[in-house]
């Protein structure tokens, strides 16, 4: 007589319950699925929640397989996972997410009803638990070539020849879903930030929603170098702050003072003066200067022609 040992246990007999492989593939998957789900609900990120779900469909998609039911796992990990999440990721990146986006509340009553759903939730979790902690037969297998077994004949002719339809349908629903969902993301984001015409730009700039209402000043002003980093001068002198970029660093503060006295020593012309305007006390005695002066050369001419 032979002797089992330990090792000979990954497949057990018919009387017992679960297998040592089974028992072994369970606890591997079984917390990573909790660990992906629990990462699913407090993930701040809706792609990173996504991810973190898929991992958990394919640990279930495992754990249905190690339970002779090979149909359910491969659509729990094919459609699930493989069709309906990644159309799921597929719209998101299409949409969009933002880190500007509001995460308040917009329904009322929302935490009290996610309350309730979850206690039933666990009720139901905690009675399932106990029926299976009891000491409770195991079920006698059935055909899977049947509808009742859980085959991948019986649902194959099922799904594509009783209910075909009704499964075409279906198909039909997710993707006009999909595209629903992208036409109401759009249509929101183009409502909050949508472009403006010219002419609502000018309005809103002259209502204050602006920095300015006139455009800022660009290099070529007065310029004495075609620089970039060259700022612009103003008609007084002065340099334009609007004229250099922020991301580009200016030139030394003393090449800029010597090109300002370079400028300052130069004859001002009479379009300078028209521009600028004459300064305090020193503009109003130029200025009485050139009238007395074109006032003594008028005299003159005059008696010249006497």
């Amino acid at each position: 007589m032979r002797a089992e040992t330990p090792l000979v246990l990954a497949q057990a007999g018919a009387d017992a319950t679960v297998s040592t492989g089974e028992a072994v593939a369970f606890w591997v998957l079984g917390p990573i699925a909790v660990a992906g789900a629990l990462c699913m609900i407090f993930a701040r990120n809706a792609v990173h929640s996504a991810l973190w779900l898929v991992m958990t469909m394919l640990s279930l998609g495992m754990l249905y397989m190690l339970q002779q039911a090979p149909f359910l796992g491969f659509t729990q990990i094919i459609v699930y996972t493989g069709a309906i999440m990644m159309l799921f990721l597929f719209v998101l990146m299409m949409v969009g997410r933002e880190s500007s986006d509001s995460v308040l509340e917009v329904l009322r009553g929302q935490r009290l009803m996610a309350a309730v759903l979850g206690i039933g939730i666990a009720g139901v979790l905690a009675g399932a638990l106990t029926r299976a902690l009891a000491d409770v037969p195991p079920a006698p297998a059935m055909n899977p070539w049947t509808p009742e077994g859980g085959g991948a004949g019986g649902l194959a002719r099922v799904i594509f020849q009783d209910y075909l339809f009704p499964f075409e349908l279906t198909s039909a629903l997710l993707i006009t879903a999909a595209v629903g969902a992208m036409v109401l993301a759009f249509t929101d984001r183009h409502s909050k930030q949508g472009r403006r015409s010219q002419r609502e730009l000018v309005a809103a700039r002259f209502r204050g929603e602006y920095e300015r209402p006139s455009p800022k000043p660009g290099p070529g002003v007065y310029a004495t170098s075609n620089s970039v980093a060259t700022p612009a001068l103003l008609p007084d002198g002065s340099i334009a702050p609007e004229s250099l970029s922020d991301l580009i660093e200016s030139t030394p503060t003393a090449q800029l003072q010597a090109h300002r006295k370079q400028l300052e020593s130069r004859a001002a012309g009479p379009d300078t003066h028209a521009l600028a305007g004459p300064e305090d006390g020193a503009g109003d005695g130029e200025a009485a200067g050139g009238t007395a002066t074109a006032t003594e050369d008028a005299v003159t001419a005059t008696e010249d022609k006497a």
